[in-house]
């Protein structure tokens, strides 16, 4: 038999189709782990009861709650009672079907999306769904990773398998950069992407990040690039697994250890794209000249280096009346004028969290700009570590003392004000600095502005009350 090349995304969904029928060109894939949260999980164990099912592989399947806990004081009651009752809801699921759950007191708890990393559960040559978008954060390891609704969920839970029709394969390669880093992260390279191939740029294609950069880039930084491949439109991100990443995962708390360990390294070894594999569509982006990346608009691609002004919607579209359209709603929803540098924008409020920013490194970089320094007096500034384990190990190296010496508030692990589904939200008309991942409207809070920024950048929006270019601070 002839052999063909292989990109990294052939060669894990060949390693779990179960079955395919090519009438309907789609294919019944197995996972081999199920990511659960107290949001999209209600329905889906309800349907399991309504059928008289059992979990399938309850060994397989993790729960933690992270969309609607409070990140104030864990010891007083919850007062939103829908969030109080999907969090008692997942609990009694859980006992009921023996599913493992990190509960809102479990040293474990914490954003999906950072504590399966965390804990060794995610591993490369892997498939991973979460009722989550941003599962595609998991592709980071090598595996494929991706985003399930409601129905999908109740599926997995019953089956441990997924009927899905393949994407197709879209190279990224990212060349140079690596002496530009002085105030520029992965968050400022992944905004870039996305502001150039814009918000569908990926549909119907899982993304392979190669190149010197990204093979330069820790493990968490490469997870906030991932994070954000679901922004670009695509169904997942993916990166090569190698010696940082089998580093990373040696010794975590759920991964394998010993003998078993090392024999898996060398077989995650072969998990890398072949020579002259075919790729559906490629792109290059050389970074070596790229500025700290601000939002400006109501989705990801509206995006402007720190030292530029605010776009015309002409400029923006290019042409497309459509795009125009979309501009000119976005100025207005933001309150912004074209011709406006961003460094003349003050805001209301910082965010530092979310599964894409709010992992230790990312509060070890925030802590380096803001030490000795105050938060602006017209700015309300809040920390949100990614789970207990990152809280507890930024407690231990003093982050927490840095933080709100400097005025932030330092608060519990949750996805907190990444989104309005909790009591961190932004009031009407307040513009707020955010290390999440989506900015459209009323996406922080009815009438809340958001602008999307690294860690770093977020740190110095902070202090100075206002957007700074933060490669003048660091």
């Amino acid at each position: 038999m002839l052999y063909l090349p292989q990109t990294l995304y052939d060669k894990i969904w060949d390693n779990h189709v179960v079955y395919s029928d090519e009438s309907s060109n789609l294919s019944l894939l197995y996972i081999d782990r199920h990511y659960v949260h107290e949001v999209t999980s209600p329905q889906a164990f309800d349907g399991l009861r309504i059928n008289n099912r059992r979990v399938r592989k309850p060994d397989l399947t993790f729960a933690t709650v992270d969309h609607n806990v409070p990140t104030t004081d864990r010891s007083l009651p919850i007062i939103d009672q829908t969030s109080s009752l999907q969090i008692k809801t997942l609990e009694n699921n859980c006992k009921e079907f023996g599913i493992p759950l990190f509960d809102i007191h479990n040293k474990y708890q914490g954003i999906v999306h950072v504590i399966g990393p965390e804990l060794g559960l995610t591993l490369p040559g892997s498939t991973i769904v979460c009722g989550d978008s941003h599962t595609s954060t998991h592709g980071a390891f090598g595996s494929l990773a991706f985003g399930i609704g409601t129905s999908e969920v109740e599926h997995v839970l019953a089956t441990q398998c997924l009927w899905m029709k393949k994407s197709k394969n879209f190279e990224i390669v990212l060349n140079g950069g690596l002496n530009n880093k002085n105030g520029i992260s992965s968050k400022d390279v992944i905004l870039n992407i996305i502001r150039k191939i814009g918000t569908s740029g990926g549909s119907g294609s899982v993304i392979e990040y190669k190149g010197d950069y990204v093979s330069s880039l820790s493990m968490e930084k490469r997870m906030t690039i991932c994070n954000m491949s679901i922004e670009g439109g695509a169904r997942a991100g993916l990166v090569g697994p190698d010696d940082t990443t089998f580093e990373y995962l040696r010794e975590k708390i759920y991964a394998p250890k010993g003998e078993l360990f090392e024999q898996l390294i060398s077989d995650w070894k072969n998990l890398r794209s072949d020579n002259g594999a075919k790729y559906d569509r490629t792109f290059s982006i050389d970074i070596d000249h790229l500025a700290p990346q601000v939002t400006w608009g109501t989705n990801p691609a509206m995006t402007i280096d720190v030292d530029s002004v605010i776009p015309s919607p002409d400029d923006f579209s290019k042409g497309n009346d459509e795009e125009r359209k979309s501009a000119v709603k976005a100025l207005e929803y933001m309150d912004l004028k074209p011709g406006v540098p961003i460094t003349d924008i003050s805001i209301d409020r910082v965010f530092i969290g979310s599964c894409t920013n709010a992992r230790l490194e990312d509060l070890i970089e925030a802590s380096q700009v803001v030490k000795g320094k105050k938060v602006s007096s017209h700015v309300k500034a809040m920390v949100v570590p990614g789970s207990q384990q990152v809280k507890m190990t930024a407690e231990k190296l003093g982050l927490d003392k840095i933080f709100t010496e400097a005025g932030f508030e330092w608060r519990e692990p949750g996805c907190s004000m990444c989104l309005g589904m909790n009591p961190d939200i932004l009031q009407a008309g307040e513009r707020c600095a955010s290390t999440s991942n989506r900015n459209f409207e009323g996406r922080q809070g009815a009438g809340g502005r958001t602008h999307l920024v690294s860690p770093l950048m977020a740190a110095a929006a902070a202090i100075a009350g206002k957007f700074v270019d933060v490669r003048e601070w660091v």
